[in-house]
């Protein structure tokens, strides 16, 4: 059998041009939307009349068995037929014979490959949403269970103040919270039907687009069909989300990558997510962070090249938009991958609270809280940290640290200090003065652990909403 447009050619296809311009080495990952697509779009030409019941029940049948060959393997896609919807129409033709080529009455492949392309997104947002989901309980478990745990904090990776280790899981909570509402958000424009838009002009036949829209459970049609068929902003907006959450996945692989050197020792991942050397028996390596830290960059580059594919298209359907499926299955898989493996290695990653807590009593993260001490006293800000840069240069001169200075060593650089600051140094008061929303003080990361359990809960309702 020939090429299903072949009427209008005089000669074959080149088999370079073929081979060059097919898509179903990577759009089969699409058959299962594509079925899904066409057995409501029958269903739809039954209902208005279009085709004969009696066919539209033959050609379910035939679309269900070819669904289920496709998934048991049993059917070879074929590269002459260029596309997953040229393929399955081939195979349905080939399982009911002529019958089933009035499927494709009303609808083109522009809008079909567009519909499947929702379908396919909109079940994996909800995926990811729920995998970051899972990521969020294990750092909130992490965060329960280190509420006692003192860790200095950085800026510029240099010490700066101290802060309880859980204040500091709890932000990544917050920066996965932002990742989940950003999926969510885009669900709503990922919703839209773009089938009976035709080609670009939408059809001739008496259609009803809104009914395959309530098969299909998609929210709204879109308005214009133009717009339809050439709309790839919704593949923009995931790939632009998906880089996002790869940059703060990244960011929290470089600190587990840090945090496990001998240098910090803060923690240790579990020996399930690390490998060792080939020629250095001693070596446990953090494959797992360092590789999702290095994934990052084919995400971003999934995002830029189809920005750039797009960026000078004129309406409608063009074959560059071809270019927009290989990066969104890629990038769907990258993601999957990474959070499938992140939130067990969060869950069982060992902490060393007493390494950490050395780390806080070794440097001087509590010169600010002195300075606060002075300007209690009544000295200007600014001549306070003036004196403290001036103690904090004595204590490195002497090899020791604020806590190791005599009253009277301190007495030498301001006369208001007295005894209170050596408590005032302590770790635990240094951190629980920062009693303010969204401080790093116990009582307050014990109520932002209490609102991350209940947006958890929010978003356990809106996945069992969507699934």
């Amino acid at each position: 059998m020939g090429k299903l447009w072949g009427g209008r050619f005089t000669k074959q296809t080149n088999h370079l041009v073929d081979e060059y311009t097919a898509s179903i080495g990577f759009d089969q990952a699409l058959a299962e939307e594509d079925i899904q697509g066409s057995l409501a779009h029958v269903t739809m030409l039954g209902k208005c009349g279009i085709v004969p019941q009696e066919d539209v029940e033959t050609i379910k049948a035939g679309l269900q068995t070819v669904l289920e060959k496709i998934r048991r393997g049993d059917i070879e896609f074929s590269v002459a037929d260029e596309d997953i919807h040229m393929n399955v129409e081939k195979n349905l033709i080939a399982e009911i014979g002529p019958v089933g080529g009035k499927l494709h009455t009303g609808r083109s492949r522009n809008d079909q490959v567009a519909t499947d392309m929702h379908l396919y997104l909109r079940k994996r947002v909800v995926e990811l949403a729920g995998m970051l989901h899972e990521l969020q309980k294990s750092l909130i478990g992490q965060a329960r269970d280190n509420l006692d745990t003192i860790i200095p904090g950085y800026t510029h990776l240099q010490r700066a103040q101290p802060i309880l280790f859980a204040h500091h899981l709890m932000a990544y909570v917050s920066m996965f919270q932002r990742d989940i509402e950003r999926l969510m958000d885009s669900y709503k424009r990922i919703n839209v039907l773009p089938l009976g838009a035709g080609a670009l002009a939408g059809t001739t036949f008496p259609i009803d687009r809104h009914f395959v829209a309530e098969q299909l459970q998609f929210d709204r049609v879109y308005e214009n069909s133009l717009d339809a068929v050439s709309d790839r902003d919704f593949i923009v907006e995931f790939l632009s989300h998906a880089s996002i959450i790869m940059m703060h996945l990244s960011r929290l692989s470089e600190e587990l990558v840090l945090w496990s050197s001998t240098e910090f020792n803060f923690i240790e991942l579990d020996d399930a997510f690390c490998t060792g050397s080939s020629i250095m028996p001693q070596k446990k390596n953090p494959d797992v962070p360092e590789l999702v830290r290095g994934k990052t960059g084919r995400v971003y580059g999934n995002l830029m090249g189809l920005l750039t594919v797009l960026k000078s298209l004129p309406l409608a359907y063009n074959k560059d938009m071809q270019e927009d499926k290989e990066g969104m299955f890629d990038t769907v898989a990258t993601l999957e991958g990474a959070l499938q493996l992140f939130a067990p290695m969060i869950a069982t990653m060992k902490v060393n609270k007493g390494r950490m807590r050395e780390a806080v009593n070794q440097d001087f993260s509590n010169a600010t809280d002195i300075a606060d001490f002075l300007v209690g006293k009544g000295l200007p800000f600014r001549q306070a940290h003036e004196v403290i840069g001036k103690t904090v240069l004595y204590c490195i001169q002497q090899g020791k640290y604020l806590l190791d200075l005599t009253l009277e060593e301190f007495q030498q650089f301001s006369p208001l200090f007295d005894d209170t600051i050596y408590r005032v140094l302590q770790p635990e008061t240094v951190v629980n003065a920062r009693n303010v929303y969204g401080g790093t003080a116990t009582d307050q990361v014990a109520e932002a652990i209490k609102r991350g359990e209940v947006l958890l809960s929010m978003t356990e309702q809106w996945l069992a909403e969507h699934v």
